[in-house]
Order: C-alpha cells, then sequence, then structure tokens
C-alpha cells in the first residue's frame, strides 16, 4: 500500500507499508506487498508475551494485564500499576531492568516534573508494565527475578515457544529491544497470525479481554493507536519501527511501515479496515484525521496524507 504527503497539492514524500488481513481460518481478505519480509515484531507481540506470563500461571488482574501489553505513556494510572504488580510480587521498583527512560508522553512528563520527579527513571520508561508482568511470573514460578531479560530464562523459553506457536514464523535468533529485552524476529503475516488467534484461542481471552475494556492503559487516549483502541472493539498494539496489528472475531490487521514510521502503519490499517468494511457505526468519521494526518504551513493545514496507486 503506498501513500504520499502532500502538501500545497504537490506530493512531498512516498511511504510504502506492508498490509495483511487474514481472518480465523487463516484466509487473506487483503494483501499489500511482501507480508513475509523478515522484520522484528518489536512491541506489537506484547500481547502474545503476555499470554505466555497468563499461561504460566501468573494471577494478574485485568488492568494489570492490559498494563503488560502496553507501550504505556506515564501517566499516574499507568505508573500506579506498575508499582501494585511489583508490590503484589513482593518486589519494588529496584527490580526493573527496562531502560531508564522518560514518559514517553510529554504531557505525562510535564506533570511527572510539576510534581518534583525530574529525573528519568526505569519506572517511567513505556515497557515498564511488560517488565513488572514478567518480574510477577518469575516470581510466581519460584524462577529468577535477577536474570529475567536473559533469552534463557525460563519464562523468555516459554514466550518465544509461544511467539513461534502464535505466529507460524522463526522467531529466533533473538535481537535486542529498546527496553532491553529480547525481541523476536517475524514478519506481517506471523503478526496478522498471531492477532487473529489472540481473538479467537480461549486461553488468550483474558489478555484480549483486558486490551479491548482497557485500551488506554494499553495506550494513552491522545496517542493514534489509543483512540484507534477506543472504537475498535478488540485487540490493538503498535510497536516501534511501523510494527502494527489490530483484531476483532478472529479478523486480523497487521501492517508494517517500511520507512518505520507508526502513525502511516495506523492509516494504512484504518484503509484496509474501511476497504473490509469493518469501520463502522460511524468510526471511519471518527478516524478520518488519523486516516489522513494533516500536513500544516504556516500553523494552517496545508495538505494530508493520500493514498496512492
Amino acid at each position: 500500500m503506498q501513500f504520499a504527503r502532500v502538501r500545497s497539492s504537490l506530493p512531498e514524500t512516498r511511504h510504502e507499508v506492508i498490509v495483511l488481513a487474514v481472518d480465523e481460518r487463516g484466509h487473506t481478505l487483503y494483501e499489500s506487498g511482501d507480508t513475509d519480509r523478515p522484520m522484528y515484531y518489536r512491541s506489537a507481540i506484547k500481547p502474545i508475551q503476555a499470554a505466555a506470563v497468563v499461561a504460566a500461571g501468573t494471577d494478574l488482574p485485568a488492568e494489570h494485564l492490559a498494563l503488560a501489553c502496553a507501550s504505556h505513556g506515564g501517566f499516574p494510572a499507568h505508573l500506579a500499576i506498575v508499582d501494585q504488580m511489583l508490590s503484589d510480587a513482593g518486589l519494588d521498583r529496584s527490580a526493573l531492568q527496562c531502560t531508564v527512560d522518560r514518559p514517553l508522553s510529554l504531557d505525562a512528563w510535564e506533570t511527572q516534573m510539576g510534581l518534583g520527579r525530574n529525573t528519568p527513571s526505569r519506572w517511567f520508561h513505556n515497557c515498564s508494565g511488560k517488565h513488572a508482568s514478567w518480574l510477577a511470573a518469575s516470581v510466581a514460578n519460584g524462577w529468577d527475578t535477577g536474570s529475567y531479560l536473559d533469552p534463557g530464562h525460563p519464562l523468555q523459553r516459554r514466550i518465544t515457544d509461544l511467539v513461534r506457536d502464535a505466529t507460524g514464523v522463526e522467531p529466533e535468533p533473538v535481537g535486542v529491544d529498546g527496553c532491553g529485552a529480547p525481541v523476536h524476529r517475524g514478519s506481517v503475516a506471523g503478526l496478522g497470525r498471531a492477532f487473529s488467534r489472540l481473538t479467537t484461542d480461549p486461553e488468550m481471552d483474558a489478555v484480549a479481554t483486558a486490551m479491548t475494556r482497557y485500551g488506554a492503559l494499553v495506550a494513552d487516549n491522545v496517542r493514534v493507536d489509543g483512540r484507534v483502541a477506543a472504537s475498535w472493539g478488540g485487540p490493538v498494539k503498535v510497536g516501534a519501527e511501523g510494527s502494527f496489528a489490530m483484531a476483532r472475531h478472529g479478523i486480523a490487521i497487521a501492517t508494517k511501515s517500511v520507512d518505520g514510521s507508526s502513525a502511516i502503519s495506523v492509516a494504512a490499517a484504518l484503509e484496509a479496515a474501511s476497504e473490509l468494511g469493518l469501520l463502522v457505526g460511524g468510526t471511519d468519521e471518527w478516524l478520518e484525521d488519523a486516516r489522513h494526518p494533516v500536513v500544516r504551513g504556516g500553523g494552517k493545514v496545508v495538505g494530508r496524507l493520500e493514498r496512492v496507486a
């Protein structure tokens, strides 16, 4: 699927997005580009990682599961749940091994600075919910918490096995994600299969339900993926470097922006959803600015992202 950013009627840049839509039987509903092209799933695979945490017998309430899947904005609600997950496991923030960072949301960072918290921390990292859930799983199973990011750790082996099974793509050798966690190899096709299963496999139902119910914990209500989640009615997840997936009732749409733009990967998914008649009840109109992000000049709208042949 091809897009162009149009400024004052002139296409200024062009963008390619790999897109796949599949149903619960694995039938292709829409395809554009090389859907088997190797990629890292990045954070888009977090729901499957969270499903492995559940399968390991970790008892997490829905809000905690949602944050385990999150690339959260760092708002107080997100951070409070990270603290609660750690506390319930008998741990504190010192156990987190994600990268030291500022909150992903600038508004959230300004809130923290207003509270006198001016120093980046692991707690603020957008993946801290995932890390807290992995620590909780390690405690629940008596696994070492100091090596929970090692690809050979018992939890990481379970995660890798489930990613392989859910995607149908060999995820190894793993790389290193931005937060320091193992990151799995795959493809848009694999991501689509995994998200379709996410909404049909009873063993993954707790994760899918948590993401659907608490979309604002998975992202926030400001980012484009959070706004899509508020109206889609199923799991929605963005990943770094332009990976994105959403699913509902077994139908999954997965995208990868070749130039790494998350906004354009979301726009492509919405284009495919619209073409398949999946945006209903005014959702198409409400998400118009997500499908066609505007281009500004001199403080005014002078163009937008357009799909091109």
